[in-house]
């Protein structure tokens, strides 16, 4: 960044003051602030100066920093840093001609020897006291460079020639017209448009060509029609479904939440509370009852358990892929193991008794070999019949 200094002695005015108007300004600017915060005006104020002034000077500088209670050194650090404070006097047609690349490729250089011959070198004033300049970094309007900043307007589009005639114009107090002095309206392509040309394609002719409006309103109309009658078909149904007579002859089954547990018999392993309703193929109530009877010579304990035949080892070497039951994953199939239960045939053989055993004994997965029925699809897999899928085929519900 270029050094930047306050303009010589023999220019700076002896004293500064704000206007009233300003002064009003200042006051509702420094409101916004809290106690003890207004140098965070500075800016504000730097800028209202300018616009009154043209320019910062020393006795501006001086001036704001005793209104908002600052040291001159800390509103100069700021007046010296944004080069959009003037730290020398301007004309009062303040031209800031951009340099940047897009300008340059599109004739700024003309542009600045313009300046220079009507105006005189950077930074000074005509003698009338009417034009400064002062080539600047992008002003952002790339599209319509080259192009200049005067005061607080744009001027795009520039040649040698209009932008002689332009700083003609506002020597001499004729009007001008920023923005491109080429004739386009903002940044269209030189000439006019290019493309969408045909007035109709956005002049409004074409709304509902085709009947696509009608044909919306009407498919909309429908399905707000179904909509309200599937709702009051709904309606209908829960109302029938609340009466005294209907919730009397619905099943227990239908009204309990699904999975729900059902509670123990008094037969029942202890764990049994926690057990999950069977699917289809499950072991009927009268299977579980019939095992619940008191058997002296087959030894079945009081819980109702019975301990099925276990191995000490796999049968050959290799057990059966117990993952093909469906609900069986390699946890469960390692329990299975480790307890002695290596085949589907052992399943198979099972009796509700030896089933309750297992089942009591899987913990974690307390009622899964009741619910998915592994005795039926043991008994399946046992004749050599195999799932489509490695994770088995789920039992019909």
């Amino acid at each position: 960044m270029s050094v930047r200094r306050l303009a010589p002695d023999p220019v700076q005015p002896a004293s500064f003051a704000f206007t009233a108007a300003n002064e009003n300004w200042i006051d509702q600017q420094i409101a916004k602030y809290p106690a003890g915060r207004q140098a965070s005006a500075v800016i504000p104020l730097l800028w209202k100066a300018q616009e009154q002034e043209g320019w910062v000077s020393r006795a501006v500088i001086e001036t704001v920093a005793k209104r908002l209670g600052m040291a001159p050194m800390r509103v100069l650090e700021v007046a010296t840093f944004y080069t959009m404070f003037n730290l020398q006097p301007v004309g009062q047609y303040y031209v800031q001609l951009c340099g940047t690349t897009p300008c340059a490729l599109r004739g700024a250089e003309a542009l600045k020897k313009v300046c220079e011959e009507v105006i005189g070198p950077q930074s000074t004033v005509t003698a009338d006291g009417k034009l400064s300049w002062l080539e600047v970094e992008c002003l952002g309007a790339c599209c319509n460079a080259p192009m200049a900043q005067i005061n607080v307007d744009y001027y795009e589009d520039l040649t040698p020639a209009n932008f002689r005639q332009l700083l003609d114009d506002l020597r001499n107090g004729r009007p001008t017209k920023p923005g491109p002095q080429n004739g386009r309206i903002g940044s269209e392509p030189e000439g006019g448009p290019q493309t969408l040309t045909d007035k109709a394609l956005y002049d409004g002719s074409m709304i509902g060509a085709g009947g696509w409006q009608k044909r919306i309103a009407e498919q909309r109309k429908a399905a707000a029609e179904a909509a309200a009658v599937k709702a009051a078909a709904e309606a209908e149904a829960k109302k029938a479904e609340a009466t005294p007579a209907a919730v009397a002859a619905k099943p227990a089954t239908e009204t309990a939440a699904a999975a729900r547990p059902q509670p123990s018999a008094p037969a029942q392993p202890s764990g049994a509370a926690s057990d999950t309703p069977a699917a289809k193929g499950k072991v009927e109530k009268k299977d579980v009852a019939e095992a619940a009877k008191p058997a002296a010579a087959d030894n079945v304990t009081a819980r109702d358990e019975s301990k099925p035949e276990l191995l000490t080892a796999a049968r050959g070497g290799t057990g059966d892929d117990l993952e093909l039951i469906w609900g069986v994953g390699p946890k469960l199939a390692k329990m299975l193991n480790e307890m002695g239960i290596w085949h589907y045939d052992q399943i198979a053989e099972w009796t509700p008794a030896e089933l309750a055993w297992v089942d009591a004994r899987l913990t974690g997965f307390k009622g899964r070999a009741l619910r998915d029925d592994w005795i039926a699809q043991s008994k399946k897999l046992a004749t050599g019949w195999r799932p489509e899928s490695k994770l088995g085929d789920k039992p019909a519900e």
